[in-house]
């Protein structure tokens, strides 16, 4: 039933809400707890003297590499990778969504609503009814009419059958946060944002480190090329003097047949290494954002692996925990999953609302603006489900359940990360040590084919040494010039390892303008739009 609300009514009204209001400061549910990571002091080659423990790990690393090629291409890639455009547009929507959260503590239900009944009787007393709604929902929701529809009975001849019953009004519900479950649930929104943005620095670093590993790659297959072709050269050489001496009747032709078998041999590699090249540059195409495509004036004619330098900043393994964004990750979710216990946890106890209509009727139009019209309902409920207990009760164990695999799979991380970095550091300075050895045995070969071949044309050994003699270079050649490109590829997966590269994107837009433009067209962002800008 709806009546005009006195002010006894209104000051009742309102003690009820501050009562209830001054409640709820209270929050069910654990607090979060930044989980204990299984970290160790130092890393076990710290002591290496081409490794030093600088506080902070070079965050734009690849400048370290002094090669401008590539860093045009890094910087390319974050300008135009469309999996990373994704990733920032993906921390615009966790803004959406913490702001739909923080939206919760107000009133959950609002509309705006208006009708219009004209009713006509015949004198047989039938009806013919029409309604209109002159106002609907604010939010979309369909009006739903405070009254009923005005009644009438069929009067004498001559009198006037015509009824007429207009209602405009607002009504709200508001469900308090009595137990905390939607500052809950603002501290889960929260920190799925900080998710998404570690999700975004996971993929800039990726990105970062796959431009790198395939721009060392074709850098290797180039000198491999180089390599291989020189050979080819050696061989060729080789095969023409084979030939001669077979035809000069002085050997047999065993020596021409097998000087052309290495030699064909080298052809084909040098065929494998020209298609490697070409699927490298395709996906470095794919990395920057481009449709496959010959670019060849950014990559230049510099066909050097690019250079470790002499000293590697790698920290502490406690750093990892604040600067690989899949450690941050990690815990992120932890955070969020811990406030979804507590909201889960709210639905054991009752909920508080307050809920009230106010709205003006009257038969006629003009009649809606007197004081009688007004009509109103306004009062405080309550909802407990009470025989949901068991259902409500295994979710808080299911949601608990969830927290306990999430601090395991933190801990997997953080030992993965550790593993990683130990792993590279193994690889670089192994590397090294195998360049440093190879090089000699890349002289020595050179020196044993040049032998070889003059002691061939003098007659003094067959063609067997002189065929191994090239072999030989050619492989070792090769795996000189594969272990150069190893340590560049170690040192990129120890600084990937180590979580440098997101730093690329402090003071930058997450999504670029072009795309904003885009969504803004489409939807009215407002000011949430710039929600990217993590300063």
């Amino acid at each position: 039933m709806t009546r005009v609300l006195q002010k006894r009514d209104i000051a009742r009204f309102g003690m009820w809400a501050l009562a209830l209001g001054a409640l709820g400061g209270c929050k069910v549910g654990p607090d979060f707890v930044e989980p204990h990571a299984p970290v160790v002091q130092d890393w076990t080659m710290a002591a290496h003297p081409q490794f030093e423990r600088g506080e902070d790990v070079v965050a734009r690393w690849w400048e370290a590499l002094n090669d401008p090629v590539l860093n045009e291409l890094v910087e390319t890639t974050y300008r135009q990778n469309p999996s990373l455009h994704a990733a920032g547009v993906r921390v615009l929507e966790a803004q959406a969504r913490r702001a739909i959260a923080f939206g919760l503590l107000f009133p959950q239900h609002q509309e705006a609503f208006g009708d219009w009944t004209w009713n006509q009787l015949s004198e047989n007393a039938g009806a013919t009814t029409l309604d209109r709604n002159l106002a609907q929902n604010a939010a979309g929701v369909v009006a739903n009419p405070l009254g009923t529809v005005a009644n009438g009975v069929v009067g004498e001849p001559g009198l006037d059958t015509t009824f007429h019953n207009w209602q405009l009004g607002l009504g709200a519900s508001w469900e308090l946060d009595f137990w905390g479950r939607y500052r809950r649930g603002i501290e889960a929104a929260d920190a799925q944002v900080l998710a998404t943005l570690a999700d975004y620095d996971d993929v800039l670093v990726s990105l970062v480190a796959e431009v790198a590993t395939h721009y060392v790659l074709l850098r290797t297959y180039e000198e491999q090329l180089a390599v291989a072709r020189s050979n080819v050269t050696i061989q060729q050489r080789s095969l023409e003097l084979a030939e001669t001496k077979f035809e000069g009747g002085i050997t047999t032709g065993l020596d021409p047949a097998q000087a052309a078998a290495l030699l064909h041999d080298t052809e084909a590699k040098a065929i494998e290494l020209e298609s490697r090249i070409a699927q490298t540059k395709s996906t470095l195409c794919v990395l920057l954002g481009l449709p496959p495509q010959d670019f060849s004036q950014i990559l230049g004619d510099n066909r050097l692996i690019p250079s470790a330098p002499d000293q590697i900043t790698i920290g502490i393994p406690a750093d990892l925990l604040r600067r690989r964004p899949d450690v941050r990750r990690a815990e992120r979710v932890l955070a969020a999953q811990s406030a979804v216990i507590g909201i889960a946890t709210a639905d054991l106890y009752p909920s508080f609302s307050l809920s009230g209509d106010f709205g003006l009727a009257a038969e006629h139009f003009s009649g809606l603006w007197r004081g009688n019209s007004v009509q109103a309902f306004a009062g405080p409920s309550f909802r407990w489900a009470i025989l949901n207990y068991g259902r409500i009760e295994n979710n808080v164990r299911v949601q608990d359940a969830a927290y306990q695999a999430l601090i395991s799979n933190y801990e997997s991380v953080v030992l993965r990360a550790q593993g990683e970095v130990e792993s590279a550091m193994a690889g670089f300075l192994g590397a090294r040590k195998q360049v440093e050895t190879l090089t000699l045995s890349v002289n020595a070969a050179e020196r044993a084919v040049n032998l070889a071949e003059q002691q061939y044309r003098g007659g003094i050994a067959d063609y067997t040494r002189v065929l191994t003699t090239q072999d030989f270079l050619t492989t070792t050649q090769d795996r000189l010039v594969f272990t150069r490109g190893a340590v560049a590829l170690n040192l990129v997966a120890m600084y990937r390892s180590l979580g440098g590269g997101w730093e690329l994107r402090e003071g930058q837009d997450l999504v670029p303008e072009t795309i904003k433009e885009q969504m803004k067209a489409r939807t009215n962002w407002g000011e949430m739009i710039n929600a990217d800008r993590i300063r």
